[in-house]
C-alpha cells in the first residue's frame, strides 16, 4: 500500500478550529462496514444506536497543559512541548528551535520561572531535568499551556481547557485528547448506563507523535511512536459480560481501539505496558466491533486504521460524502460510528 492510497482533499474551511456549542450538538457519520451504507445523524442519537447489552471503552487519560515557551542560555527562543513524564522532575520533550541544545546545556521557561538542563538527545527528542522541580505535573499546570493540534489556528483560552479534555478525564499524561469522547456528556453517559449498557475504561497517553506526518511512501516502511497504555481487570470482565450477553465491544476513539488490541495481541487480558501497534488494512481485530471516531487527516496513520476497519473504499465514499455534505474534521469536529466491516 502507498502512502498516497490514504489521501483526499479537504476545503481549509471544514477544518474545525472551535468545538461545538455543546459537546453532544456535533453530527454524527454512521458507516456500515459490511454494506458501505451511509446515515447522516446527530451525535444525540448514540443511544439508540447503543444496545443494552453492550459495552463502551473509552479511554480516561487526561490532557496535561504540555506546551511551555522559553529561551536557550545563549538567547534562542524555544517552544517545549513536554512527550512524556518521566519522573517527578524529567520528561522527554520536543523542541522548536533554531539551533538545537546539546546534553548539558540549560535553558529557561515560563519567563525564568523554571530552569531545566538537557541530559539526553534522542533524534527529535530531549530529555530535560527541571530544577528544584519535585512535580512535573504540577509545573505544568501552572505555567503550561493547552496543547492544541498544530491545525487549530487560535491561542488556547479558557473555554480550551474546558472543551479539550473529556468530562471523564483521569490520568493525567496526554498531550494530545482522545477525541472521540469529547463529543459524550454526563445525560448522556448516564442515559446508555439506564438503558443497561456497560461504560468501562482504558488508559492511553496520547503522545505527540500522533501528529507526526507518515514520511514513506511504502506504508509497510513507517514505524509507528510508542504509547503507554492500561486495561484494568474490571474492563475486561466488562467486555467478557457483553460477550456472553450476545453484546458488542465498542471502542471510544483510535486510541481506545489500540489499547484493547494490544492486550489482546496474547488473549485479551489486564495489564499495562508500551504499544507501538500498527494498524492497516489487512489487519484481523480481536476485540472491537464498532468504533466512535472523529474525521482523520489525509495520509494519517488514524485514516489508515479507521480504513483498516471499515473498508478502504468504504472510508473514501464517507470521507468524499462528509466534505460534500460540509462535516466538521479533525479534534474539534463531527463524529462517525463505524461497523467493523466482516
Amino acid at each position: 500500500m502507498k502512502l498516497s492510497d490514504f489521501d483526499y482533499a479537504l476545503p481549509p474551511e471544514l477544518i474545525a478550529q472551535t468545538p461545538a456549542a455543546e459537546r453532544t450538538a456535533s453530527r454524527l457519520l454512521h458507516l456500515d462496514g459490511a454494506t458501505g451504507g451511509l446515515r447522516d445523524l446527530a451525535f444525540r442519537d448514540i443511544v439508540g444506536l447503543i444496545g443494552a447489552n453492550d459495552v463502551l471503552v473509552a479511554n480516561d487519560t487526561r490532557v496535561i497543559k504540555a506546551r511551555l515557551f522559553g529561551r536557550k542560555t545563549s538567547g534562542g527562543r524555544i517552544e517545549v512541548l513536554v512527550e512524556r513524564v518521566l519522573a517527578a522532575d524529567e520528561a522527554w520533550v520536543q523542541m522548536k528551535v533554531s539551533h538545537p541544545p546539546r546534553p548539558g546545556d540549560t535553558v529557561t521557561l515560563a519567563g525564568d520561572a523554571v530552569t531545566a538542563t538537557v541530559t539526553q538527545r534522542d533524534r527529535g527528542f530531549f530529555r530535560l531535568r527541571f530544577e528544584g522541580c519535585g512535580d512535573v505535573f504540577a509545573l505544568l499546570e501552572r505555567y503550561g499551556e493547552v496543547p492544541l493540534p498544530p491545525y487549530v489556528t487560535h491561542t488556547p483560552d479558557a473555554a480550551d481547557e474546558s472543551r479539550y479534555q473529556t468530562v471523564y478525564a483521569r490520568e493525567p499524561g496526554a498531550v494530545a485528547a482522545p477525541t472521540a469522547g469529547l463529543h459524550f456528556d454526563e445525560p448522556t453517559l448516564d442515559a446508555l448506563r439506564a438503558k443497561g449498557a456497560r461504560v468501562a475504561y482504558v488508559t492511553l497517553h496520547v503522545g505527540a507523535g500522533t501528529f507526526q506526518p507518515v514520511r514513506v511512501d511504502d506504508v509497510a516502511e513507517h514505524r509507528m511512536h510508542s504509547e503507554w497504555y492500561s486495561v484494568p481487570q474490571q474492563t475486561v470482565d466488562a467486555i467478557g459480560a457483553a460477550r456472553e450477553s450476545g453484546g458488542r465491544v465498542i471502542a471510544v476513539g483510535t486510541t481506545s481501539l489500540r489499547a484493547l488490541e494490544s492486550a489482546a495481541a496474547r488473549g485479551l487480558r489486564a495489564g499495562a505496558g508500551e504499544t507501538d501497534l500498527f494498524i492497516v488494512p489487512g489487519y484481523r481485530f480481536r476485540v472491537v466491533d464498532r468504533l466512535i471516531t472523529n474525521f482523520h487527516l489525509p495520509k494519517s496513520t488514524l485514516l489508515m486504521l479507521v480504513s483498516a476497519f471499515a473498508g478502504m473504499e468504504n472510508v473514501r465514499a464517507a470521507y468524499r460524502h462528509a466534505v460534500a455534505e460540509r462535516y466538521r474534521f479533525f479534534s474539534y469536529g463531527d463524529a462517525m460510528l463505524i461497523e467493523r466491516a466482516p
